[in-house]
């Protein structure tokens, strides 16, 4: 466990936790904080998690472990006094969502998995992740992932052609993630489980959200979440990457709001 965990919170309806992709922290759901407790703050209560070792929250001594990401954010509701929450992820915050569904399915009134999968990593996936955590703690530096990952994928092709302060916005947000931070969440990722199984036994509302420009997480993997989700909604939002929240606010926000609603 981690003793503080740092959280962004807006809003006094419904509770929405939203769960950071990596290597980001929780101001990407800076959009979502601003305009999901609509106008008078009552139709949700967003609270936007910073995972161990990313924005404001200490890294820890912890192996390497999505497990225990989920556990800090069921401690984190626990703390609030908050029963049952809709809780969302985009890509790593999705596998986390996944592994809180597994851990503590009880504080689930919802499930929001955007721009993510439910499959394990390959074994080739595996090694990559190892490739970069040992790269990026012996340079001391992130500079692989701005070099590797920004603009693309991490944003799809429109948005890289069309919106270039959006690419520089998000260049700046990965210099300000650590190499410890990027090495532990890499090696945390590479060791998560299937989590179909999982999906398939869950009976609360369900949105899954995807680029249709997502590479990283195509929408195969989206297409292959719905079809074991009980009950679901699939949203493909167009000309849009991996960062759905970012690239296309509005059209996410109005696709969570629908599943906000199914919750009530």
């Amino acid at each position: 466990m981690t003793d503080r965990i740092s959280v962004r919170e807006a809003g006094s309806g419904t509770p929405l936790v939203l769960l950071h992709a990596f290597p980001l922290s929780a101001r990407m759901w800076q959009s979502q904080l601003d305009e999901l407790p609509g106008s008078d703050g009552s139709e949700a209560r967003v609270l936007a998690v910073d995972l161990r070792g990313f924005g404001g929250t200490e890294l820890g001594s912890d192996e390497p472990s999505l497990d225990l990401l989920a556990d800090d954010v069921a401690l984190l509701l626990r703390r609030a006094g908050i029963e049952r929450a809709v809780v969302g992820g985009l890509s790593m915050g999705g596998y986390v969502a996944m592994a809180l569904a597994r851990r503590h399915p009880e504080l689930l009134a919802g499930l929001l998995l955007a721009d993510t999968k439910a499959t394990a990593d390959t074994e080739q996936a595996r090694a990559n992740r190892e490739r970069i955590a040992a790269a990026v703690l012996a340079a001391d530096s992130v500079r692989l992932l701005l070099d590797e990952q920004v603009p693309a994928p991490l944003l799809g092709a429109t948005t890289v052609a069309e919106r270039p302060k959006l690419v520089e916005k998000l260049r700046r947000a990965v210099e300000q993630a650590t190499p410890q931070g990027v090495a532990w969440a890499q090696r945390a990722m590479a060791a998560r489980p299937g989590s179909l199984d999982v999906l398939a036994g869950l009976t609360v509302p369900a949105l899954v959200v995807v680029g249709e420009e997502d590479t990283v997480t195509p929408v195969a993997d989206a297409e292959a979440m719905a079809a074991v989700l009980p009950d679901v909604v699939l949203t493909v939002i167009p000309a849009v990457g991996h960062l759905s929240a970012l690239e296309a606010p509005d059209t996410f926000n109005w696709a969570v709001r629908g599943l906000l609603a199914r919750v009530r």
